[in-house]
């Protein structure tokens, strides 16, 4: 087999049994959509979705050190995370450019698991592997141990609860804990990337297609649908959230991108990138850069990534993400523009759409925040 080959989840069949129409998404076969890509969102915002997540990155550290490797590896202050929790936080390199964003759950006082993006896992998984040196701790390659799937939607909770014993109520979100989901052995965690409460769940990849009929079997009659990439980005554009390779590059530090909070200058210790950030946390109090922002399209046509944002006649910016938006019937985008024109409500501001161009509303994110 060639290794240009795409990898497949433990759930590769089901997918196609179910219609999926399938597209390579970072070296992995996954599923864009099973129907309708509009229906899938509307089921996550009103019901429930189903997602394969398995291509998500998943990296261990354990050892006596291990929170103090990672507090030395990542800009966050790992260290505080207490057992049962999760932080979201980032990998950076030395010029504080983002290598990565991450999702870091503590499993015990010596173990960690760090969840990266599918795109970048060998490059965190080489850096971090890197900057154990001298660390008593040991970094492990668990991509080929889990399975993820994830479950997301206001009914997700009674769902779960339908064929879990672990104690969702008492399950916070960022926080995971071992659980048992149809039987099987589950980290659960109360994490998402849609806007809604939900939870993600990792197996063995053996155990994956078991939990994935379960849920199907205990969701359908509350109305959950299997869902793709497809309606799991316009749901994330909408709750404001960042993708990597969109909002999130190396050319940017967390400062740049509006994530400036997720850097823990205050943790002990030296961490790869600080002198950078520190720079780049005063550049941006003083004279800010490029600030990222929602715009809300007034006509129907749709902005993508990489099209410039105008205003008198002058680029200010670019778009970084662009969809239709099913939830406010209008198109969407997250765009980097320059600090002048960055406050909601700023008027006359535009998007190039090939030579049209074409009016936008500035706002604030997230475009869509859930009622708690």
């Amino acid at each position: 087999m060639s290794s240009n080959a795409p990898r497949h989840t433990a759930l590769d069949a089901l997918h196609r049994s179910l219609g999926a129409t399938m597209t390579d998404f970072a070296g992995w076969d996954m599923p864009l959509r099973y129907a309708s890509e509009r229906d899938e969102h509307v089921a996550v915002r009103t019901k429930a979705g189903l997602f394969d997540l398995s291509h998500m990155g998943e990296i261990t550290v354990t050892g006596p050190q291990a929170a103090a490797l990672l507090n030395h590896a990542l800009v966050g202050n790992i260290a505080t995370v207490g057992v049962g929790r999760a932080r979201y936080t980032m990998i950076c390199q030395e010029d504080g450019g983002i290598l990565d964003d991450l999702i870091v759950y503590r499993l015990a006082e010596q173990e960690y698991m760090v969840v990266a993006n599918a795109s970048n896992a060998q490059v965190v998984l080489d850096a971090l592997s890197e900057r154990a040196a001298g660390f008593d701790a040991v970094v492990r390659d668990d991509r080929d141990a889990y399975a993820l799937i994830a479950v997301q939607g206001p009914e997700s909770p009674g769902i779960l609860k339908a064929v879990t014993d672990a104690d969702l109520d008492g399950l916070k979100y960022y926080a995971g804990l071992p659980g048992t989901v149809a039987g099987v052995p589950a980290l659960i965690a109360r994490t998402g990337y849609t806007g809604e409460d939900g939870f993600e769940l990792f197996v063995a990849p053996a155990d994956a297609e078991k939990v994935w009929q379960a849920l199907t079997d205990a969701g359908t009659p509350a109305g959950l649908v299997p869902c793709g990439l497809s309606c799991r980005d316009t749901l994330r554009l909408e709750a404001g959230m960042p993708l990597y390779g969109h909002e999130l590059t190396t050319a940017l530090t967390p400062f740049d991108a509006g994530l400036g909070r997720v850097v823990k200058f205050e943790k002990d210790g030296d961490f790869v990138g600080r002198a950078a950030l520190t720079e780049a946390a005063e550049r941006a109090a003083s004279e800010p850069p490029r600030v990222l922002v929602g715009l809300i399209a007034e006509g129907r046509r749709v902005p993508r990534a990489g099209y410039p944002v105008v205003a008198d006649g002058k680029v200010i910016g670019e778009v970084t993400s662009g969809a239709p938006s099913p939830t406010l019937g209008k198109p969407i985008a997250m765009a980097y523009v320059d600090a002048a024109h960055a406050a909601p409500g700023t008027t006359g501001v535009g998007v190039d759409i090939r030579g049209s161009h074409e009016p936008y509303e500035v706002v604030a994110l997230p475009f869509y925040k859930r009622q708690k």
